[in-house]
């Protein structure tokens, strides 16, 4: 015997329902691993994210570090220039005032050597 027509056709009709069931079955598991492939890529991501943020936080801290390091030797340099300046000055007075001494002896070196000549000139004048 043979199947009627409207058996036929309500059988195709479930087998294609069937079909796009499967096909809709097949999309959405592949859709998932998609999704889930993302969602690692995403997760590898934000780790790496949060890896580069504690390394520029680092970073900062080191930089900030540096200038205060930085900052800190050229108070002292400047210090020391100013300290360099006062050393220079006050040896450049010293080196004055000794010279002003040194003068002051060879000039009185020169008076008593001169009063002395003097002298020695009136004693030999002198009936000896």
């Amino acid at each position: 015997m043979a199947p009627s027509a409207p058996r036929t056709r309500a059988v195709a009709a479930l087998r294609m329902k069937q079909i796009a069931l499967d096909n809709q079955g097949r999309t959405i598991r592949r859709l998932r691993a998609q999704l889930a492939t993302e969602r690692r890529g995403l997760a590898t991501m934000k780790k790496e994210l949060e890896d580069t943020q504690v390394a520029l936080e680092a970073s900062h801290k080191v930089i900030s570090g540096l200038t205060e390091i930085g900052l800190s030797m050229s108070k002292k340099i400047e210090r020391m220039k100013v300290k360099k300046q006062k050393v220079r000055t006050n040896h450049e007075e010293c080196h004055q005032k000794f010279q002003a001494r040194i003068h002051e002896a060879e000039d009185s070196m020169q008076a008593q050597h001169l009063l002395i000549e003097a002298l020695v000139d009136e004693k030999c004048q002198a009936p000896c």
